[in-house]
């Protein structure tokens, strides 16, 4: 990641937004209620699920054979009612298809406790198009609407084309969607391969920026030219000095604001699998909202795909965590399952989002207008900052149930890598900007965080927290060259301890001798804080009641592993271990410099805030993104 590269640049003949309107439908489709999923890897059970007897299942469509039944009661299946309800100015829906065959055609609704009830029905007894209406008039607190086909003895029914329709607004606002990439281009080909090959959600979508910022391009696969000639002129090719995340997707607001005051932007990051539709399905929400809101998709796992990351969520912005999940919200869901009371995992109750990640995000360039563009931090907090800033100015954040991507499980990620210092930079950052900024609360929750990764024999993670608190206390010319910069000296600076190396099992001698051999953690102390002061003291004292040993990913909590001499930890990823000594100095060392740090902190930590603030505005203006973009 340089610090400073060639000019940004935009390929030509990539054409770029027309600016222009699309042209106004008869209705506008506000979701494909598919039968099956974009990729084998994902079960059809997501999208319709045979409830009884047999049923042939498409991507589009379904036969349903005798005596059988197919419900759409399912993550993707499921119009969102009181999300429609509350947020957009619609209410009524429409369910167009187009059946052959006989049987029945049933709309079905919900309610905040997941109660259902008969809205619409139709017997169907010959070939051609169907179509079933309801009410979005008793959803506020929660509720879905579903369609069910079902067939009697004798009775085959095959439904396609089905489509949530509503009426459309006098003016469609364009969409362009906005793909963040840095050395992963066959991911970034793979997901503009999944959205040139939907052509139906394709015509959603005005103009498609790519901001690369690697050194391995996308242009350089030969199945860019292939993918590029399917895309036309709705793509447009940026390359550009690494930035980060916040850079990536900030370009494509620049570029969309170049061309309409009145656009949709849809951030997407790069390593997903894509489902097309939630082009469809942010951008009919976006066209019918009462008043410009921040349209969110959801994250299902990848490597656990029938499983919900969450429902909706915010930050505790003086805790520096994000991703708390929302009151009544689900979270680390099996959508195929049932939740602790045997019901199955539906968000039936409506909930509040205070940020939504940009794993796929849709911003109106209305709001851009009023609160202006994110800020230059390189990665990490950058869409919490965003979110927050945009619901102080009177802009909600809404999380849009049934669409979503596949992205990497966030548990999969270990915590201690460079990422970290951005992490806990940003959120003090973000803190700082848009809560009351305590700062003995924020300091305790640093302190207890250092203490924890000390005892741990973390002493790299420990170094880099403490260079984000320094950095921090620089104030905002910390931003002035979007991050790039500290990239470099993060990763010098964790390479001086060696227990931020990940290692292979197999390079490891004392695993393959078993010389360090698995050693469980056993119950948790029932008094946490006692058994901290014990722990501590005992590091001081260098006592340890175990000399060497391997500790498993789950048993790696603070309390077992400074029980060490020597560990050897298994990483989140799974993909190797991490070597922990124990090193008095370098704890003393390190917990003098902690102690330092935060004192300072609390003294001007308020001081730095307003700085800052002050600084928001030329910080977020479109001349200093210029600036950072060498235009």
């Amino acid at each position: 990641m340089p610090g400073k590269t060639a000019p940004a640049r935009t390929s030509t003949p990539r054409a770029r937004s027309n600016g222009r309107a699309p042209e106004k439908p008869a209705q506008l489709v506000t979701q494909r209620a598919l039968f099956g999923g974009p990729s084998p890897l994902v079960s059809d059970d997501l999208y319709a699920q045979v409830t009884s007897g047999t049923a042939k299942r498409s991507r589009d469509g379904v036969t349903v054979e005798p005596s059988s039944a197919v419900s759409m009661n399912t993550y993707f299946g499921r119009f969102p009612a009181s999300y429609w309800q509350r947020w957009t100015v619609v209410r009524e829906v429409t369910v167009e298809l187009v059946a052959s065959g006989t049987g029945r055609l049933t709309v079905h609704a919900s309610d905040y406790e997941g109660v259902s009830r008969t809205v619409a029905s139709s017997v169907v007894a010959a070939d051609g198009p169907v179509t079933l209406s309801a009410k979005l008039d008793r959803f506020i607190d929660g509720g879905a609407l579903w369609l069910d086909i079902e067939t009697s003895v004798g009775e085959t029914l095959t439904v396609s084309q089905v489509r949530w329709t509503v009426a459309p607004p006098e003016t469609l606002r364009p969409t362009a969607v906005v793909i963040c990439t840095c050395n992963r281009a066959d991911d970034c080909l793979n997901t503009l391969e999944a959205l040139a090959a939907d052509p139906e959600a394709l015509a959603v979508v005005d103009t498609i920026y790519v901001a690369d910022q690697g050194t391995d391009t996308v242009d350089s696969r030969p199945k860019f030219a292939e993918v590029s000639k399917k895309l036309g002129k709705k793509l447009a090719y940026i390359q550009q000095p690494n930035l980060g995340g916040a850079a990536g997707f900030t370009r494509g607001l620049f570029e969309a604001a170049k061309q309409s005051d009145h656009a949709n932007v849809l951030f997407m990051d790069d390593d997903v699998l894509l489902e097309p539709d939630i082009a469809i399905r942010l951008t009919a929400f976006a066209n019918r909202t009462a008043h410009p809101v921040i349209v969110g998709g959801q994250m299902l796992n990848l490597l656990h795909p029938n499983n919900l990351h969450v429902g909706a969520e915010y930050a505790d912005l003086e805790g520096l965590a994000a991703g708390r999940v929302s009151e009544g919200a689900l979270s680390n869901a099996d959508l195929l399952g049932v939740d602790a009371s045997g019901k199955p995992n539906r968000q039936e109750r409506r909930v509040e989002a205070g940020y939504n990640g940009w794993w796929s995000c849709l911003i109106p360039t209305e709001i851009v207008q009023a609160v202006g563009y994110p800020l230059p931090v390189f990665f990490q907090w950058d869409d919490a900052e965003y979110g927050y800033r945009a619901k102080a100015a009177g802009f909600a954040t809404v999380t849009l149930p049934g669409a979503a991507v596949w992205h990497a499980d966030f548990m999969w990620k270990d915590w201690d890598d460079w990422h970290r210092y951005f992490n806990l930079r940003n959120s003090m950052i973000t803190a700082a900007l848009h809560s009351p900024f305590n700062t003995k609360r924020v300091a305790r929750v640093i302190a207890a965080q250092l203490t924890r990764y000390l005892l741990s024999m973390q002493y790299g993670l420990a170094a880099t927290m403490l260079k984000a608190v320094e950095d921090f206390l620089v104030g905002p010319s910390i931003l002035q060259d979007g991050g790039a910069a500290v990239v470099a000296e993060i990763r010098a600076l964790r390479a001086q301890y060696p227990d931020t190396f990940r290692h292979s099992p197999a390079d490891v001698p004392e695993l393959q001798n078993g010389e360090l051999p698995l050693i469980p953690a056993g119950p948790s102390p029932k008094n946490k804080p006692v058994r901290l002061l014990q722990q501590v003291a005992n590091q001081l004292l260098g006592k340890h009641s175990l000399d060497r040993g391997a500790v498993s990913l789950e048993d790696a909590t603070w309390w077992h592993v400074s029980r060490f001499a020597n560990v050897a930890v298994t990483d989140a990823s799974q993909e190797g271990v991490r070597l922990r000594k124990y090193d008095r100095d370098l704890m003393l060392k390190l917990g003098k410099q902690s102690a330092a740090v935060l004192k300072r902190f609390i003294a001007e930590g308020n001081a730095v805030q307003h700085q800052y603030k002050a600084a928001m505005p030329e910080l977020t203006s479109r001349e200093n993104w210029a600036r950072l973009y060498q235009l």
